[in-house]
């Protein structure tokens, strides 16, 4: 292990495609084709879907492209949280110190729950057992930290106390999840986390700042933050009790983002801030429930509150504070994992406070309404495709940079579409013997456009430019991609920006004002 630094063991237990499962209550069979997205993009694909090439991170209209018959459901992260409880339930019949790091990934305190099972093997055998008695498929791993757990469990190992920053040598630096400093990284020529994790800590911190610095201890093995102690004699706990009984969740929810608040105020006026949060209820009876979520990172004022949010409708939906309970009478917050919080530096050019204060108040309560990626802000990015073009960022979250200058070879110059479907629909772009127009590889049309098949009926083709091709990733075999585009007017009026992506044609835009 570098340096003196202890870090724990980690047990983690992941059920792949989790919001593949979660939406359809199964694992589906290999010959239905699955992916479900968020905001355009693919993030969880069934196995069969995956076999036939689509890929987490792909673009929806990229899948569909290759799947012609390809089921896309929207993500319901309130259906996720919920659909893993009965799965944490049996895990934690094993293991007292559980937490959910997301819906799909949990994890364990080794140390302890190893001694008690009789060993690290025999846990991980028993935990991947009680959730395969849920119904889903599970893999477990262990390892010294949460991030190299993570890894261990895909490929179902368990990394032997000290080694983890061997383990983690190999892998890509993809895996540290900031497609900003993998990029950079990649640029440098530093492929792997073993070649990152040799670089000194102080010339990552010089280069990278802050958020290279916390990678590069996950690259070395380590925790991305060292936890602290609590200080003494203080009491880090919120709590709000309520005259009335809640026997649903809504009410909860608006409690929740206030006192999720009250929490951080506390943590900030000590310097700290919290990986982990235990959120417990206690109903009129006197029984109470309680779960631990854990974060990747620093918990948020708004992260707190979507997982406050998660915990209360999952458990809502098994009845654990109907009436029979007497409903809530009390919500309590309870931090673990303290870190040092680093604080944030405000500019001379930060305006009114107090009128930012109200916004963010106003912000969070549709936040705490609608969950954490409902409220969000959008800003130009650099791309090729008009989808790329814009970055929707939940709000709170930092911005994702991308460059907007370019180069994008491929891009088509200005005019921009003026509306960009979200799901693409598809279309059918005819000659004039009825053959479908297809794009060589030199970048030639089949035939001349003259007739467009769209879903609510048809156009003759009356002008069009083009096509423009674009040749994406061609280093990467699983996410390379090529496409060709073209405009084209109709004779009722209408201007379409078509795409063709493996031979299928969709619309990626129009110009109508």
């Amino acid at each position: 292990m570098p340096g003196d630094e202890r870090v724990p063991r980690v047990l983690v237990g992941w059920v792949p495609d989790w919001p593949v499962a979660a939406v359809l209550g199964a694992e589906p069979g290999p010959r239905r084709l699955v992916a479900v997205v968020e905001r355009g993009r693919v993030v969880a694909a069934s196995g069969g879907a995956r076999a036939v090439g689509v890929r987490r991170g792909q673009q929806v209209r990229s899948a569909q492209a290759l799947v012609q018959d390809l089921e896309v459901v929207e993500r319901d992260t309130d259906a996720e949280a919920a659909a893993f409880e009965p799965v944490a339930d049996a895990v934690g019949a094993l293991a007292a110190h559980l937490e959910v790091v997301r819906p799909g990934v949990l994890a364990v305190a080794a140390a302890g729950a190893a001694r008690f099972h009789g060993g690290e093997d025999v846990l991980a055998e028993r935990i991947v057992d009680a959730v395969e008695t849920t119904g889903h498929p599970c893999r477990a791993g262990i390892a010294d930290g949460l991030f190299a757990a993570q890894l261990a469990a895909r490929a179902e190992r368990i990394v032997p106390p000290g080694h983890s920053a061997r383990f983690l040598a190999a892998h890509p630096v993809a895996e540290l999840g900031d497609d900003r400093l993998a990029g950079l990284l990649l640029r440098l020529g530093i492929t792997t986390l073993g070649q990152f994790a040799a670089l000194p800590a102080s010339s990552v911190a010089d280069r990278f700042g802050a958020g290279g610095t916390l990678a590069h201890r996950l690259a070395r093995g380590l925790e991305a933050r060292p936890v602290v102690a609590r200080p003494p004699g203080t009491d880090l706990t919120v709590e709000e009790r309520f005259e009335e009984p809640f026997t649903v969740a809504e009410p909860l929810v608006f409690a929740a983002r206030a006192l999720a608040e009250r929490l951080h105020a506390g943590l900030a006026s000590a310097g700290l801030a919290c990986e982990r949060v235990e959120i417990e209820v206690q109903c009129a009876d006197g029984t109470t429930a309680c779960r631990a979520w854990r974060h990747e990172g620093v918990l948020s004022v708004g992260a707190v509150a979507e997982r406050v949010r998660w915990q209360l409708q999952a458990w809502q939906r098994r009845a654990v504070f109907d009436e029979r309970a007497g409903g809530v009478v009390a919500l309590r917050l309870l931090p673990d994992g303290l870190v040092h919080d680093p604080g944030r530096q405000l500019s001379l050019e930060d305006g009114d406070h107090e009128a930012t204060a109200r916004a963010e108040r106003a912000v969070a309560r549709v936040q705490a309404i609608l969950g954490h990626t409902a409220p969000a802000t959008a800003e130009l990015a650099g791309g090729r495709a008009p989808a790329d073009r814009t970055v929707r960022t939940p709000w709170g979250d930092a911005h994702q940079e991308r460059r907007a200058d370019g180069p994008w070879p491929g891009r088509l110059p200005a005019p921009s579409p003026t509306h960009v479907p979200d799901t693409p629909p598809p279309v059918r772009l005819l000659d004039a013997d009825g053959h479908d127009v297809q794009v060589t590889a030199r970048a030639e049309v089949s035939g001349a456009p003259a007739r467009l098949l769209l879903p609510a009926g048809s156009a003759d083709v009356a002008a069009w430019a083009g096509p423009w091709p674009e040749q994406e990733r061609w280093w990467d075999p699983e996410q390379a991609r090529r496409t060709a585009r073209m405009q084209v007017v109709t004779h009722d009026g209408r201007a379409l920006l078509l795409a063709v992506t493996a031979g299928r044609w969709h619309v990626e835009g129009d110009y109508d004002s």
